[in-house]
């Protein structure tokens, strides 16, 4: 039994996972003193506004990061990765000039709507950031793509606990929710730093979109995933903050924040290896699918027990480690955190999908679970923050069964599999 149990936990992706998970190890305990102190020193209300801005920036994120454009870069063959990786560049500067703009007068217009001026000169903060991304973003993809999770692990460290400090210094000064956006704002120059560090990669100064089709069209699908990805993540937020009030969102934000913030981390930890782990096998069927099942199998024997410990203890150490005042919380954040169980399956089929070229039935799959997710959210907002936690739960127990079955089934038939590489 112990030594199958060792064989389950070798291999090439856990070292790869490892690396990752001793970053998210290092990033939780580093984390953990800044959150205590938001926690402390944070009201409701200031929650809130924190919950607009990281909203904000996670739908922003969309658009530049690694999810579209990246994931072309991942699954390019080598002779294409140059000219690929050019075209991404400029292509991430277009974009992420657009997104500076759009949410500087997104950033304006809330006050006519919310009567709250306070978060307008913050989210244009945050705004500015977004120009450092193309100096980075393409650096950490390439990391990736190499397999260079050491690296990955150590600028994760790095910047969270640059920005953590910061974070954690600017509250104790009571910046109040300055310290959230010039923490953003001053760990972007680290993140450009750190990555041209440990990749040779740099920028073309020739403009060139010779690729962009290619690119283009790989991405579309995955830009709309993420984007579907991120409505889900972050709809409820902008549902209980419209009819129950920012303090309600202060409450349920920090539920997400304590609870499954954790929990997805991790999760994350285990699946950004996974897409390049799987891809590099993608030529090989029994080998694709042997990589695909013997790494699902890792995840659930290391995630799903540490899932279940943090959901059972929270009512033991949310009052201890961050106050009594969000005791309240804790039934949301129990059914928040168990809400990632499911969500372990649905990413990985959506990842399996995507090795196969078949984006868009990744894309259709997401379109019916965003619409149902909404739906489901609109009908128990009205119950309070604990129904709209138990409606995200059961939302996602379903979605993740029913999509999760029907891909393993499509995308792992043999002929569906040589027909998609072909």
């Amino acid at each position: 039994m112990i030594t199958r149990f060792k064989k389950v936990l070798s291999g090439v992706y856990l070292r790869n996972v490892g690396w990752m998970a001793g970053a998210e190890l290092a990033n939780r305990i580093i984390r953990l003193s800044g959150t205590v102190i938001l926690a402390r020193m944070f009201s409701p209300q200031d929650y809130g506004l924190m919950a607009i801005i990281y909203t904000m920036s996670d739908f922003a994120n969309v658009f530049m990061l690694r999810g579209g454009i990246g994931a072309k870069i991942i699954q390019a063959d080598e002779q294409d990765v140059k000219e690929v990786t050019n075209t991404a560049y400029w292509l991430n500067w277009i974009a992420c000039g657009s997104i500076c703009i759009i949410q500087c007068f997104i950033a304006w217009l809330i006050p006519y709507f919310s009567h709250d001026q306070h978060i307008t000169l913050p989210l244009c903060v945050v705004a500015l950031t977004y120009l450092g991304y193309p100096l980075f973003v393409i650096h950490l993809t390439l990391l990736e793509r190499d397999n260079q999770f050491k690296a990955i692990a150590v600028c994760n460290i790095v910047i969270s606990l640059v920005s953590n400090v910061l974070t954690a210094i600017f509250a104790l000064r009571g910046m109040g929710i300055w310290a959230i956006a010039c923490s953003i704002f001053l760990a972007t120059p680290v993140w450009i730093i750190l990555t041209w560090k440990y990749h040779p990669w740099r920028p073309p100064h020739r403009f060139t979109l010779e690729k962009r089709q290619e690119v283009l069209g790989f991405g579309s699908n995955l830009l709309l995933n993420d984007l579907l990805n991120r409505v889900r993540a972050n709809v409820d937020y902008l549902i209980v903050g419209k009819y129950l009030g920012i303090e309600a969102l202060g409450m349920y934000y920090f539920a997400f924040n304590a609870g499954s913030g954790i929990t997805l981390n991790l999760l994350n930890t285990f699946m950004s290896p996974l897409y390049p782990y799987i891809c590099a096998a993608k030529s090989n069927y029994s080998q694709f699918r042997q990589r695909y099942f013997s790494s699902l199998k890792k995840i659930s024997i290391i995630l799903v027990p540490l899932i279940l410990v943090q959901a059972s203890l929270s009512p033991i150490y949310v009052p201890i480690i961050f106050g009594k005042k969000w005791t309240p919380a804790i039934p949301v954040l129990i059914l928040i955190c168990l809400s990632v169980v499911p969500r372990i399956y649905a990413w990985a089929s959506s990842l399996l999908l995507n090795a196969i070229n078949k984006t868009r039935l990744s894309l259709y799959i997401n379109i019916a679970a965003t619409t149902i997710f909404i739906i489901s959210i609109f009908a128990a907002v009205q119950g309070g923050i604990v129904w709209v936690a138990f409606a995200v739960f059961f939302n996602t127990l379903v979605v993740s069964f029913v999509s999760t079955f029907w891909t393993h089934r499509f995308a792992l038939r043999k002929e569906h599999f040589l027909n998609s590489i072909n």
